[in-house]
């Protein structure tokens, strides 16, 4: 076991098999897996989430994962406690001397694990973004070049919106001295993607989705309404939660429901694989494997990219 973590990171859309590739990839590798999803890690939100926690179990043989059911519904998890718990959960492993093996579909969650910088903490100005934002290029790389050497060298001035947010950091550590950043140790990582086509993709979504509307979604929903959750809840956690609680507050009717759901799944998976694309044109190197073929064989591959 080499002195730096090296992770394993699984990704791919929603219903693309990604989970149960990850814990064949675990079993083979001694590795314990790190969810990357920000609805998972409450307790009782079990099939709107897709948790398929019976998907952890290999060959009788059970594969530990973390970050899933860590707090109650109704708490607001966000990306900067994500990235804490993380690298947390990611020394836990490698001091265990397992492989810490990182799955999800949340790009936006995988980017701040694997390249989070300091200051996910510090809060958006919407405010001063808005006065920023009407701008020119000249006048904001002339703000840009004006702030502490440590946010310059942290964050780079690639776009405009980073531009801004660098601005808005360094700002906020002026007139907040004593915040503590997050100290972000070194470790290695290999990405690799399920590749799904689309038309497989589409029909897996639409199968699961009528599966679990038929064995227990809609009670589930009906449950957190009544033990934790408020409608406005619902509409915070999206999709599944989203349109459910329409339901129930009969605004649609259960064909609309299907109906509507299944397009704002097959939508939210398209973003996914437009987030995964442009993480590679920044610079991630994505191996993808292809999900038509023997289950074994792409175990064995993902095996093989990560060993190599």
């Amino acid at each position: 076991m080499s002195k730096q973590p090296h992770v394993l990171v699984i990704l791919g859309p929603t219903a693309s098999g990604k989970t149960r590739l990850a814990c064949g990839a675990a079993l083979k590798l001694g590795g314990e897996i790190i969810s990357a999803d920000s609805r998972q890690v409450y307790k009782f939100m079990d099939i709107g989430t897709g948790k398929d926690i019976e998907e952890y179990s290999v060959d009788n043989q059970t594969i530990p994962y973390h970050l899933i059911d860590i707090h109650n519904p109704g708490y607001k998890y966000n990306i900067a406690e994500f990235q804490l718990d993380f690298l947390n959960v990611m020394k836990e492993i490698h001091d265990r001397k397992a492989v810490p093996i990182l799955c999800g579909g949340s790009g936006l969650y995988i980017e701040a694990a694997l390249q989070g910088n300091s200051y996910l903490g510090i809060p958006m100005n919407k405010t001063r973004q808005k006065e920023l934002e009407q701008l020119t290029d000249k006048a904001l790389g002339q703000l840009f070049d004006q702030l502490s050497d440590r946010v310059k060298q942290d964050l780079n001035k690639e776009t405009r919106r980073r531009i801004i947010r660098a601005i808005i950091i360094d700002e906020y550590l002026k007139e907040h001295p004593d915040f503590k950043t997050v100290e972000i140790p070194a470790f290695k990582y290999t990405v690799v993607g399920v590749k799904i086509d689309r038309e497989t993709r589409r029909d897996k979504i639409s199968k699961r989705l009528s599966y679990r509307m038929n064995n227990g979604l809609i009670e589930e929903v009906e449950w957190l309404l009544d033990n934790y959750l408020t409608h406005e809840d619902l509409d915070y956690y999206g999709l599944e939660y989203k349109w459910v609680g329409m339901y129930l507050r009969k605004e649609i009717s259960k064909k609309d429901l299907f109906e509507g759901l299944q397009t704002a799944i097959h939508q939210f998976a398209k973003r996914q694989m437009t987030w995964f694309r442009r993480m590679e044109k920044n610079g991630f190197e994505i191996h993808w494997v292809n999900v038509d073929q023997d289950y074994d064989k792409m175990v064995g591959e993902v095996v093989d990219l990560y060993q190599s």
